[in-house]
């Protein structure tokens, strides 16, 4: 086979404003995946939980900072945990990015140290209007920065020092689902104030979304103070996740206020040195949740990237795999990573390290000549998509869409199917994932597609007069398109593609189509001819 040289880091440099220095010096792809909010509370749990990670085939683990346990007692530090991961992940040729469970996590102050807990008066707590207290931190006392702040920053120079060149440690993220809960904004004292010196009524009015609003400012503010510290200290790349607003649910139903799409002019005011807002997908909707959180380029953002992609938590479920390399394929998703993997059945883990598997071997080499990449996510409801790419028609669905195989009607849900399909020239593509079939048309052959149900074998499945197989009085005009040849390759450490076996005959439906079963995962190369 000819060698190829891939890479999906090559498929970002169309969008060349998201080469900024502090994340283009992240692993790409970031295969991740977030342990489970106690997976990493002892140095026997660090010890067990690390290599797993590594033989799922993660190349970096998202694992928590707990402020309780690296300052039980204020002004004294405890950075065992910390050192214990960075020293096994380094062992096990992982990457970390560490989650800092300080003030917030998932809105409540559960992480906060015992002695923050019981002093309510130094360290005050968010309020409803009905005056009552939250087990939220209010983020308008400058105690509760102060406090955060420190201990943050002790972290920050404490990686610094254990990890200089940040070949463990590459990213932090700072707090975590900030937000409130109960009331869509706080109410206490020092809340109240900042409300009023704000003029806030009077600019946005009173309503429960300009009450969100307010507070996203706040946070954000809030946030940015940590931002600037750990550039001082060990810069990286930071960013903040949101818990969705989703199910129709209104401001305090759902952690209002936290980086959230609509919000995203707000974060960008107050947290400037935040890099990225990531969106943590749980429920349903997993493209639309996507398309909301990667914002490319636009003229009026000055020349900076809006927001790139990066899902640093998502359901880990079956579904894992194919739902990251659409992330990958359709929005150059700097990465993805299941939430508590390490708590996950095999059968929920099996898709993320298939996908996984395939998405090291597409990143494998230096250069590419690839200038685009799709990604498609089926399922029963949402089973197709057609691709216009120059004078190619592609279209793309779920594998069961075949009439002939019998899991498509046993009254079965479907198993979402997913790909990323990588251009590499004209009439030459990539296509890598799972339960997915496409077909290939020129726009004039696609135009005069006449609509007709055949059997596995190829032939029609009904005949007579009754058939639309052929249309009386049109004549096909243009060009067809057809497939010279589908290839079942692996890529290796060069980049040069190794030959597995030819699909052709029932493997492509004699020449119609290429197609990866449900539960198979494979890279096919596809070439195309024109006749």
């Amino acid at each position: 086979m000819k060698r190829l040289i891939i890479s999906l880091i090559a498929l970002v440099t169309m969008y060349s404003a998201w080469a900024v220095d502090r994340l283009s010096g992240l692993p790409y792809p970031i295969l991740g995946g977030e342990l489970s909010n106690s997976a990493a509370t002892s140095v026997e749990d660090i010890d067990e939980v690390m290599p797993r990670m590594r033989a799922l085939g993660l190349n970096t683990v998202l694992v928590p900072a707990y402020w309780e346990l690296m300052e039980p007692v204020e002004g004294q530090f405890d950075f065992t945990l910390i050192d214990r991961t960075i020293d096994v992940a380094r062992r096990e040729q992982l990457h970390v990015v560490f989650l800092w469970f300080g003030a917030w996590k998932n809105s409540m102050s559960c992480y906060t140290p015992a002695w923050f807990k019981q002093d309510t008066k130094r360290f005050p707590r968010a309020m409803t209007a009905e005056g009552k207290q939250m087990e939220i931190a209010s983020c308008f006392s400058d105690n509760v920065l102060q406090a955060d702040l420190k201990a943050f920053s002790a972290l920050m120079q404490h990686i610094r020092e254990r990890d200089p060149q940040r070949e463990v440690v590459v990213m932090m993220q700072i707090e975590n689902e900030i937000g409130m809960l109960e009331s869509a904004r706080d109410h206490s004292p020092l809340a109240e104030k900042a409300y009023k010196k704000e003029r806030w009524a009077e600019r946005y009015g009173t309503d429960e979304y300009a009450d969100e609003k307010f507070m996203a400012l706040s946070y954000a503010r809030y946030v940015e103070h940590l931002a600037k510290v750990a550039r001082e200290k060990h810069d990286m790349p930071l960013y903040v996740n949101a818990a969705m607003n989703s199910r129709g649910r209104r401001p305090g139903e759902y952690p209002s206020a936290g980086p959230l799409a609509h919000l995203i002019d707000f974060w960008h005011e107050g947290a400037p040195s935040i890099d990225l807002l990531a969106p943590d997908i749980y429920d349903t909707g997993f493209k639309s949740w996507c398309a909301q959180y990667a914002m490319p380029l636009r003229p009026q953002d000055g020349g900076k990237v809006k927001n790139r992609l990066f899902i640093p938590e998502s359901r880990c479920c079956e579904n894992s795999g194919v739902r990251a390399l659409y992330a990958f394929g359709e929005h150059q998703a700097l990465g993805f990573s299941p939430f508590a993997i390490d708590q996950a059945s095999e059968k929920e883990t099996e898709s993320v390290t298939q996908a996984y598997g395939l998405l090291k071997q597409l990143s494998n080499g230096k250069l590419s000549n690839s200038k685009m990449s799709w990604g498609f996510l089926f399922d029963q409801n949402d089973h197709e998509r057609i691709i216009h790419d120059d004078n190619v028609v592609m279209t793309c669905r779920h594998y069961f869409t075949l009439p002939w195989d019998p899991r498509a009607t046993d009254g079965s849900t479907w198993p979402e199917g997913g790909a990323m399909l990588i251009r590499l020239g004209k009439f030459d593509y990539l296509l890598a994932g799972s339960g997915v079939v496409i077909d290939f048309k020129t726009p004039t052959e696609k135009q005069q597609e006449q609509q007709k149900t055949l059997g596995e074998d190829g032939f029609a499945e009904a005949g007579g007069e009754g058939s639309k197989f052929k249309v009386q009085g049109l004549k096909f005009n243009g060009k067809r398109l057809g497939i010279l040849s589908v290839d079942e390759i692996a890529i290796d450490a060069t980049g040069t593609m190794q030959y597995l076996r030819r699909h052709n005959g029932d493997q492509t439906h004699q020449g119609r189509h290429a197609r990866i079963g449900v539960g198979e995962w494979k890279i096919l190369h596809i070439k195309l001819y024109e006749y």
